[in-house]
């Protein structure tokens, strides 16, 4: 079996060499389409349960703008990303070693430093998540006896682990077997809650008029950015490309970006304005006080049990396949970590051993977390927010400007834009920090 932090270990049949150009065949596009789905539920994870309520806090107006500006936001970003890995000279290799070679290695270390410490926290999150919405959902739902929290989350754990640890093809046919369930339950949610819509005091502007309606729609910004953010991924994502497509791989990656972006907005912004237009101004601000998921609330309020047993069932489905894509990004930066700080471990070691020596640390660290239970979720996705911004939004673009390999996406529009789009998010994470901590 191959480790999933060894991606060039699932190599399809024919890509044997990433620097030939092969041919994109029906299979390959079937594999393409499979990285869209799989993308997909990497950017969708428990977040989407209380998205609602934080899009929407400020009224339908900065709603409807954000709304306007998420796709291209999301395409550029991620599709400059990707870009920044497809077209290294040097083939096979990861996002912190292309980091590496194109800023030094002073830099790129520093860079693998944030990358990882970007990402893993959230895995860690996603370890107490998962325990606790099976844990609510056994007792609370299914009237089961409670089990015990460090058994419990022992299985859950090894069970998302070996999806990993069984490759690239296992995982992205898993998250698919996850995530279309997931897509169909949140296009028909969003319909059942069409006949309750209502504007009301949504329509009103925020307070403060014009400066209010600016501030919030600026702060609302970085809660639709980390919604749609599946950079973590994107890493493993453009080295398949590479072994599947060679010298087309930035091409087909952009396919790939184009319809996730795609599939992203239309199912996930139809699922926030639906739950937005049900709940009104009152009931999303009593969801925000009650710190209930939306799911949750709305069963609440509405005593719907088609919803209330959907909750879990979508939370579930949304942690599985969000782990999975930040697993392979946390894993990468923990390699990059060892190949970095200590070449002579992990050249004594070999790729192969470093791999399953992060797994092996990867689960002990998440299954410790899940049974001490903390309540550090805002915390740790604030925090990691400005690094995984300037990571996905402004390190290619400086890239594109400083690398020759790069050179043929400079003078575009859309880099204006995301560099702009990378700074207005940043600023205003900045400004949620000092918030939240004043």
């Amino acid at each position: 079996m191959s480790s999933a932090t060894d991606t060039s270990a699932s190599v399809p049949s024919g890509a044997s060499d990433p620097s030939s150009t092969p041919t994109t065949t029906k299979g390959s596009k079937a594999q393409d389409f499979s990285w869209v789905i799989s993308l997909f539920g990497t950017a969708v994870g428990a977040g989407i349960l209380f998205l609602p309520i934080n899009a929407g806090a400020g009224g339908i107006w900065p709603l409807l703008f954000v709304t306007i500006i998420i796709g291209p936001m999301v395409y550029f970003s991620h599709r400059a990303l990707s870009r920044f890995v497809c077209v290294s000279p040097r083939k096979g290799e990861d996002i912190t070693v292309v980091a590496g070679d194109y800023f030094g290695p002073g830099v790129g270390k520093a860079i693998t430093i944030l990358y990882f410490f970007a990402i893993y926290p959230i895995v860690l999150i996603y370890g107490v998540s998962i325990t606790n919405t099976i844990d609510s959902l056994m007792v609370n739902q299914l009237g089961l006896p409670q089990v015990p929290r460090p058994i419990l989350s022992f299985v859950l754990i090894a069970l998302m682990m070996a999806v990993m640890i069984a490759g690239e093809k296992i995982m992205l046919a898993v998250t698919q077997f996850l995530v279309y369930p997931l897509i169909a339950a949140l296009f028909i949610i969003s319909l059942m809650l069409i006949p309750t819509w209502h504007i009301g005091d949504l329509a009103q502007l925020p307070e403060g008029g014009g400066g209010g309606l600016l501030m919030t729609t600026w702060l609302m910004i970085p809660v639709l950015v980390f919604a749609f953010n599946h950079s973590p991924a994107i890493s493993a994502f453009s080295l398949a490309m590479q072994r599947a497509h060679g010298d087309k791989a930035a091409e087909r990656a952009s396919w790939v970006l184009k319809r996730t972006a795609t599939i992203l907005v239309v199912f996930t912004m139809l699922f926030v304005w639906s739950c937005v237009l049900s709940l009104g101004a009152d009931g999303l601000a009593a969801a925000r006080e009650a710190n209930l998921p939306v799911l949750s609330y709305l069963a609440n309020v509405n005593d719907t049990p088609a919803i209330a047993y959907a909750g879990p069932a979508i939370a579930i489905v949304a942690i599985g396949s969000s782990f999975f894509g930040h697993y392979l990004g946390a894993a990468e930066g923990a390699a990059g970590l060892v190949r970095g700080f200590t070449p002579g471990v992990y050249e004594s070691l070999g790729k192969r051993k470093v791999s399953i020596l992060v797994a092996a640390f990867m689960f002990l660290t998440t299954w410790i977390v899940a049974i001490l239970n903390p309540s550090i979720l805002g915390v740790i996705e604030t925090l990691s927010g400005p690094v995984i911004a300037a990571i996905l939004y402004i390190m290619p673009m400086i890239a594109i400007s400083k690398v020759p390999a790069l050179a043929p996406y400079r003078g575009k529009i859309s880099n204006i834009f995301v560099v702009v789009m990378g700074v207005i998010a940043i600023g205003a994470i900045l400004v949620s920090i000092v918030r939240l901590f004043a």
